[in-house]
């Protein structure tokens, strides 16, 4: 305490002192007012220690055990590598280890395609991420000790490298090896290379990689079949140094619809995993494409973006073209693209009137707006010699086909003029405008149906900027090519809008995870969220029914479907309130990524404890592991202080003495009649 504070409490006290001999004369016999006196003094001096508030430093000693992380693979992989029990009583031996739990706080995780603070344990997880797992490690161990003991056969699905991502982790990884180390002899379909889309009365491409594991020389056949038909066949010899082949092929795309396939390499009599031997595919055959232009008189990163955002699905081909350039080929096309308009384009702006067309227009900074005000009868832009910077924020409203929230609120802004503008018809938002933090009611990006033609139009540029950002923030342009792609989808269309709308692949991967969307519409065309959907799906094999209820999310219902086993399905979607349904049919392709693994990969994790500085260990070495975690002096348990300012008195104790003197006083003084 400082000696100022001690000044001002003795302060304190002479004050009060003098307040109650002056206010009460003690000189007299009366030895009541020795007793006034006192209360008053109590009560002056606990109201003068509130004022001055007297304080503290207090020190405290506390000790830190470091944590221990232990994270366990929990993908199919380990149950087919028959690593399960070993898992599961390592665990339970670290759990139950009184000298680790006097040592460590043991924190359990498992993974598979996402991090989870479990060490509840299924060994059903059909994915496994690694480097995901890694990541989050980094945030939430960040400047503490907490070394990672990671069991795990290895064997990574989907992700980036994790060997660099450990790197960043900045701790200690201790890896615990599960699997089989003994190299079999194995072939394996190692990679599949095909297009999703064909086009009828064509022939597409398939690329395959067919790799060998083993020592002698051997020869085995690669067969493409389509249900009992074999579409192709080639005899491939493999040797210990001639050990991968690259097979390039083409099949005849002959029906209209989804073709399955199964392509595979027989197994050799010796193989120990034949499951990888082989992988089904699909492609949908379709007779028709869709041709887009983009129509621009200058040079911009833009049309790049939208060109490769538009061409991630292969129905659709994209040209990008000067007006008179478009005009010359105008009938080739199906949908068009007009970027940032001038005079130059105003033979483009009459046919496409004339033709009544639908059109997705772009306007920047470099939009003639005096020539898109005179063209256009449906909006009208302020003419400002000033830009701005837009950024975006989704219309959760929007229910003109569903659109799922990218993030657009972390993706930089785009430019555009400055001004507002005015539209003579009804309209529905995509995207309103947002400078800084303050949203406006402005449109960024909107469509509007008139006269049976359909518009999109976006005001601003630079959306190659949120290509770019959208694969920062998701490793994966998809996301932003998926959203792109529902636009074209929205103009490339004249068909009527119906009441219940469904959002279904042709076809899934059976390693991928599977979604059906759907929107239901009330009388008015507005989206009911109040409505109770389910699904109704019948395998069309076994003619198993099972029925799902749909879950609200957004501006739209979803229904996870990951569950169900590879097949081909039929399904209706029926609203409960109305007798209204869709139905259609998909596929699941089988395909079992977590039991194309024959050993563990003792070489990755081998790297991994090497650059963290850490020991890989293998199953039967656990008691090694736990001695090497013990003796470590890296983990001491580290003993700290912190320095706390605290009152020295509890204003709550003060104000509570300084209620009681005064009631004693009070009550005393009427007793006497003073009062």
């Amino acid at each position: 305490m400082q000696i100022e504070t001690l000044l001002y409490i003795l302060l304190s006290g002479i004050i009060a002192l003098l307040v109650a001999l002056f206010q009460y004369n003690v000189k007299g016999k009366n030895k009541s007012n020795w007793l006034f006196a006192f209360l008053r003094f109590i009560s002056v001096f606990t109201l003068l220690l509130l004022l001055v508030n007297p304080k503290f430093e207090k020190i405290s000693f506390y000790t830190e055990k470091p944590n221990l992380i232990i994270a366990v693979d929990n993908s199919s992989s380990i149950a087919h590598l028959q690593q399960t029990e070993n898992v599961s009583e390592l665990v339970s031996t670290l759990k139950e280890n009184k000298n680790l739990l006097d040592k460590f706080n043991l924190n359990f995780f498992s993974f598979g395609k996402d991090l989870q603070a479990s060490d509840s344990l299924s060994f059903k997880e059909q994915e496994t991420n690694i480097d995901k797992a890694f990541s989050e490690f980094s945030q939430i161990y960040k400047n503490t000790t907490s070394p990672i003991i990671l069991l795990s056969d290895g064997n990574q699905t989907y992700g980036n490298d994790y060997v660099y991502s450990a790197e960043k982790v900045n701790q200690p990884i201790y890896p615990i090896i599960l699997g089989d180390t003994v190299k079999y002899t194995d072939l394996k379909l190692q990679q599949l290379n095909v297009n999703k889309y064909a086009f009828l009365k064509n022939n597409f491409p398939v690329e395959a990689i067919v790799t060998y594991n083993g020592n002698s020389s051997v020869t085995s056949k690669f067969v493409v079949t389509s249900g009992v038909s074999t579409v192709y066949s080639e005899n491939i010899s493999f040797s210990k140094e001639d050990n991968s082949k690259i097979l390039n092929f083409t099949l005849p795309a002959n029906r209209v619809g989804v073709q399955s396939y199964k392509a595979q390499i027989l197994p050799l009599d010796s193989e120990k995993n034949t499951i990888n031997n082989y992988k089904n595919f699909a492609v949908e055959v379709i007779d028709q494409k869709t041709n887009v232009a983009i129509v621009s008189d200058l040079i911009h990163p833009d049309l790049g973006a939208f060109k490769k955002s538009i061409e991630t699905n292969e129905q659709r081909s994209v040209s990008i073209l000067s007006p008179k350039e478009y005009l010359l080929q105008k009938n080739d096309f199906q949908l068009v693209i007009l970027y940032q308009p001038n005079n130059t384009f105003k033979s483009v702006f009459e046919d496409l009137q004339q033709n009544n067309a639908n059109k997705l227009v772009v306007l920047g900074t470099k939009t003639d707006y005096s020539f898109v005000n005179k063209n256009t009868t449906d909006y009208k832009h302020d003419i400002t010699s000033q830009t701005e910077d837009y950024q975006a924020s989704l219309n959760t409203n929007y229910t003109t086909f569903i659109i799922d929230d990218l993030d657009f609120e972390s993706f930089p802004p785009l430019q555009s003029a400055f001004g507002k503008a005015t539209f003579s018809i009804p309209v529905e938002t995509i995207l309103n405008k947002k400078i800084g933090s303050i949203e406006t009611e402005d449109p960024l990006l909107l469509s509007f149906e008139t006269n049976g033609r359909r518009e999109v139009l976006l005001l601003g540029e630079d959306i190659w900027r949120w290509r770019a950002q959208s694969f920062l923030n998701n490793k994966s342009f998809n996301n932003f090519d998926t959203f792109i792609g529902k636009l074209v989808q929205y103009l490339a269309s004249n068909k009527r809008k119906n009441r219940l709308n469904i959002d279904y692949e042709s076809f899934y991967q059976g390693s991928a995870n599977r979604v059906i969307k759907a929107q239901f519409f009330n009388k008015n065309y507005e989206f009911d969220a109040k409505e109770s959907l389910n699904i109704i799906l019948k395998n069309k094999t076994t003619e198993e029914i099972t029925t799902l209820p749909f879950i609200l999310k957004g501006n739209h219902y979803q229904v996870d479907i990951s569950h169900l086993p590879a097949g081909e399905y039929s399904f209706t979607v029926k609203a409960t309130s109305e007798n209204i349904s869709e139905s259609g049919a998909f596929q699941i392709l089988e395909y079992y990524i977590e039991q194309q693994f024959l050993n563990a990969n003792v070489s990755k994790l081998e790297q991994v404890a090497e650059k963290t500085n850490g020991t890989s260990y293998f199953v039967a070495k656990t008691e090694t592991l736990i001695d090497d975690l013990l003796k470590d002096e890296r983990y001491a348990t580290i003993q700290k202080s912190s320095k706390n300012i605290v009152p020295l008195i509890d204003f709550k104790f003060l104000l509570g003495l300084l209620i009681l003197s005064l009631a004693i006083e009070w009550f005393l003084r009427k007793y006497k009649g003073l009062i």
